[in-house]
């Protein structure tokens, strides 16, 4: 028995997409970073880039659970000291939902040079609209 191994070149990359309206956040977020991946391909190779390309919509409409909006902090930081700022995942979702739903896949994804590369492959957008249309995407149902 031999173990084949993915090459560049060998295998196909699709596109997705994904309308979030009404969806969970958590879920969702777990579904796109295994696609990113490529987990669901039978010829997954953890070392090479197998994953695809993911195309989110309607990222205002997503869900959080529980208290999360008003409970969930993320934070950063500018290196100089007493720039700590912290925002709670409901503004961000006012201001900048697509940084939510980056965060949450990106945060799923290894934290590496190929987990770097996999998150350029995702591609977020507020409504219905994307410029991705030539690559004639598939509807991945999460």
């Amino acid at each position: 028995m031999s173990t084949s191994v993915a090459k560049k070149g060998e295998f196909q990359q699709d596109w997705y997409v994904v309308d979030l309206d009404g969806k969970v956040l958590g879920r969702a977020a777990t579904e796109i970073a295994r696609i990113l991946s490529g987990k669901h391909k039978a010829i997954y190779t953890p070392s090479v880039d197998t994953g695809d390309f993911v195309i989110v919509l309607n990222a205002e409409k997503i869900r959080l659970t529980g208290n999360k909006l008003s409970q969930k902090m993320y934070h950063r930081h500018s290196g100089y000291t007493g720039s700590l700022t912290s925002i709670s995942a409901g503004k961000m979702l006012e201001k900048t939902p697509e940084e939510l739903i980056k965060k949450a896949v990106k945060g799923m994804l290894p934290k590496s040079k190929l987990g770097r590369q996999m998150f350029t492959k995702l591609k977020v957008y507020c409504g219905a609209d994307h410029p991705h249309k030539a690559q004639q995407p598939k509807e991945l149902q999460v």
